[in-house]
């Protein structure tokens, strides 16, 4: 049985210069990232790397029709380290890139092995998706009207890296979704029927950092940037979890609902997580209970620790139904069956099985 896999040697800087001086990036790397997270950074490092911004092919989260305009870019450039520093977003797009070799249309990658054809170097600017560690890159595929994830050893980035400066840009409601992003991952892949005691061991270290730091900011919403090294390493943690037990329903679910309606990929996940937690407690409360246990100590108190999650996240980030983002109840058939019938490989990973009503119910519930 294997009990872990990581492939990415992890990095840590203060600075953006800091990382450019020590991994000696040239002319002859090339930047994936967008143009308000770099700002006037190259130019005041005298970096001379080739640089590409992700906006001038298409807003939002990554869709096939994005990414292709992206890969055709590529295809025309000479370059041999491939750096992305982003949010989810750009270091998806850029592990796609990285294994997209004569390909012309991301579609196609998903039908067969995949093979690396540039060293990756993964930069996070958000404190969520821990994509810098993790093998997957999710994209809505507008031909099937779902996100679905492209997963494959090949994907893992060879570096990962962590530069605190970035975080002191980061608004507010960016760290509270990507940050709850990290919290989910962390949950999910705590109760994962793929977890062991290793990957067990980096989701408890991520909730037993962000949950802490969410009660603080609860409190002074404006010390978020405080934290940003903390959270920067508990989403590397939680990825490092999910990236070998995997997520579940939660994600599962997410993928239809913020495909239509062009929801973040954190709000999204936010939007089923407390309906999906009560729905495990009810199903199997004995096999429940070690996670109620570990948010009990990080809460230190006795009430029920569903509850004051639910409380917290409330008092960090505002819970909206899905109908405030223009869903209807004739959404949840579609919705339901879209996630049984393409989100098997999530599903799989989910703490209790579930059928496609079981779905639809919590959809309805969320509704």
């Amino acid at each position: 049985m294997q009990l872990l896999k990581l492939k990415p040697v992890l990095y840590e800087y203060e600075t953006f210069q800091d990382f450019i001086d020590d991994q000696k990036i040239s002319a002859h790397d090339l930047i994936l990232s967008n143009a308000p997270i770099l700002g006037n950074l190259l130019n005041d490092c005298g970096c001379e790397a080739q640089v590409i911004y992700q906006e001038d092919y298409g807003r939002g989260e990554p869709d096939d029709v994005m990414v292709n305009k992206i890969i055709e870019r590529i295809h025309s450039l000479d370059f041999d380290r491939l750096i992305a520093i982003g949010g989810g977003t750009v270091l998806d797009i850029a592990k796609i890139l990285s294994v997209c070799g004569d390909e012309t249309d991301v579609n196609d990658l998903y039908d067969h092995e995949l093979t690396s054809h540039h060293e990756l170097i993964a930069i996070p600017t958000t404190c969520g998706t821990g994509s810098e560690v993790t093998n997957i890159a999710v994209v809505n595929r507008t031909k099937l009207h779902t996100k679905q994830g492209l997963v494959g050893d090949a994907m893992y980035p060879d570096r990962a890296v962590l530069i605190s400066e970035f975080i002191k840009n980061l608004p507010y409601q960016f760290f509270a979704t990507s940050s709850i992003d990290a919290l989910i991952h962390a949950i999910e892949s705590y109760l994962s029927p793929k977890a062991t005691e290793y990957t067990q061991m980096f989701a408890t270290a991520a909730m037993s950092t962000i949950l802490p730091v969410y009660q603080h900011v609860a409190v002074e919403p404006d010390d978020y940037k405080e934290f940003g090294k903390l959270l920067f390493e508990a989403s590397l943690n939680a990825g490092i979890s999910f990236s070998n037990a995997g997520c579940g329903l939660v994600h599962a679910m997410s993928y239809a609902f913020g495909g239509k309606y062009h929801v973040a990929h954190g709000e999204s996940n936010y939007q089923f997580l407390m309906s999906v937690l009560r729905f495990y407690d009810l199903k199997d409360p004995d096999g429940f209970a070690p996670l109620k246990e570990l948010l009990k100590d990080i809460f230190e108190n006795e009430e029920d620790p569903l509850e004051s999650l639910s409380a917290l996240l409330e008092n960090v980030l505002h819970y909206k139904p899905m109908h405030d983002y223009g869903a209807t109840e004739a959404d949840l058939r579609p919705f339901a069956h879209s996630t049984y019938a393409n989100q098997q490989r999530l599903l799989a990973n989910a703490f209790v099985s579930v059928d496609e009503e079981d779905i639809y119910d919590l959809y309805k519930d969320c509704l």
